[in-house]
């Protein structure tokens, strides 16, 4: 028989790419986490993870395991969930940035939330620096953000795609000039890099369109009315991407953590283990 422990530990070494951060994840220490891998690895009798190199990657026996452990412990939850019915299962206050809730996110969400029917959910979608913000005030129990890369704390954390983006029909002549941009209000991650880099390559520039939807950017980047930073998922068929060729740089790396509150309930964890399926989907997807 498979330990579900250990199971959970390996999925969390997988999702997160190491050894401390899926400690983190399931509450627990290094050692411990390498240790419960190592008794996994006995019980199957081969290796399943790659530990050379910066990341943490499963071998082929490892990518096999993987499938299994994830619905193993889906059904185990899904066992628990119901013989513990009826009965609250309390609230989960969940802060997520604009692009992910219109992204397929709101589906998963409504899902988890029809398979715990004792569980009150409170969504918020908002800029990822008010969500840090609120996240380490104790006023939200878990967070999908954007970051600047490098940062350790997090249960899981992907690299994120940003492009400089301009209209595809109607593309701004930014070769001379002030660059119009458009974006959301001071504090946005993406705001402050676009003017970082554009300053940073001694070129001009100001605020042609503010606005705290991401709907209004989009839609004023197709209109025309300037230029601006997206991520990839939120770029639609009506933009084009800029480029080096077109005078404008890559920019900073960025990445999507996903953290929970120290306290955090077991149905909030449970909650942070789709959400982590859901991005390495994505990131899988953009691959």
């Amino acid at each position: 028989m498979l330990d579900l422990e250990l199971l959970r530990s390996f999925v969390s070494v997988v999702d997160s790419g190491g050894f401390t951060r899926a400690g983190e994840r399931v509450h627990r220490t290094q050692s411990t986490v390498s240790q419960q891998i190592k008794r996994l690895e006995e019980d199957v009798g081969q290796p399943l993870l790659n530990r050379s190199g910066k990341d943490v990657t499963p071998t082929e026996a490892g990518e096999r395991l993987l499938s299994y452990a994830r619905r193993l412990l889906s059904l185990a939850e899904e066992a628990r969930d119901v013989l513990t019915r009826p009965g609250s299962e309390g609230a989960i206050r969940l802060g997520v940035p604009e692009d992910f809730a219109a992204y397929r996110l709101a589906k998963l969400l409504a899902a988890f939330s029809r398979s715990h029917p004792g569980l009150r959910m409170d969504v918020r979608s908002d800029q990822s620096t008010y969500l840090k913000r609120d996240l380490e005030r104790g006023e939200l129990d878990l967070a999908l953000f954007k970051r600047a890369a490098g940062e350790k704390v997090g249960i899981a954390v992907w690299p994120e795609r940003v492009h400089w983006v301009t209209s595809k029909s109607r593309p701004r002549d930014t070769t001379t000039g002030s660059v119009p941009l458009i974006g959301f209000p001071t504090g946005c991650l993406y705001r402050s890099r676009a003017i970082h880099a554009l300053e940073s390559a001694g070129r001009a520039w100001h605020m042609a369109y503010t606005s705290s939807s991401l709907s209004g950017i989009q839609a004023a980047v197709a209109a025309g009315m300037g230029l601006s930073i997206l991520s990839e998922m939120a770029i639609q068929a009506d933009h084009r991407v800029l480029t080096a060729k077109d005078g404008f740089a890559p920019i900073d790396r960025t990445e999507v953590a996903l953290v929970a509150a120290p306290d955090a309930s077991p149905a909030t964890l449970r909650l942070a283990d789709r959400l982590a399926e859901f991005c390495n989907a994505v990131q899988a997807k953009a691959a």
